[in-house]
């Protein structure tokens, strides 16, 4: 992934709205149901975020935080595609497709949130 330096004020704050819709909402949460459909509340909640971000940059279709954006969109879209009419509770061999597809929007998320940390000057909250 390439590096990335907010151009103005506005893509700053665009990646600081992506680095923190990145830091959390990626797994379920404690009062999950089990189902994989409820499983991806977090990831809808990303997505939106990310519409949103876009819908700021509207003015700067140039802005290199969009590629960002983009990734994320990617990857965040593909276990939606998979899961999100499953609403029966998972056996342990959904369960572990489920978990392997949420960890690897994790891993992606945690590679976005480095290039944003490094880019934006907040490198030091990413290490804690």
């Amino acid at each position: 992934m390439d590096g990335w330096r907010p151009q103005d004020e506005a893509e700053s704050a665009a990646g600081w709205r992506l680095w923190l819709a990145l830091t959390s909402r990626l797994w379920p949460p404690a009062e999950w149901d089990g189902t994989p459909a409820a499983a991806l509340g977090g990831l809808r909640e990303v997505l939106a975020e990310c519409d949103g971000i876009r819908g700021a940059c509207a003015g700067d279709q140039a802005a290199a935080v969009l590629r960002l954006v983009d990734s994320v969109v990617f990857v965040v879209s593909l276990p939606l595609d998979l899961w999100r009419d499953d609403v029966l509770p998972v056996d342990a061999d959904r369960a572990a497709l489920l978990h392997s597809d949420l960890a690897g929007v994790v891993e992606h998320a945690a590679d976005v949130r480095a290039v944003l940390a490094r880019g934006g000057g907040w490198a030091e909250l990413e290490a804690r």
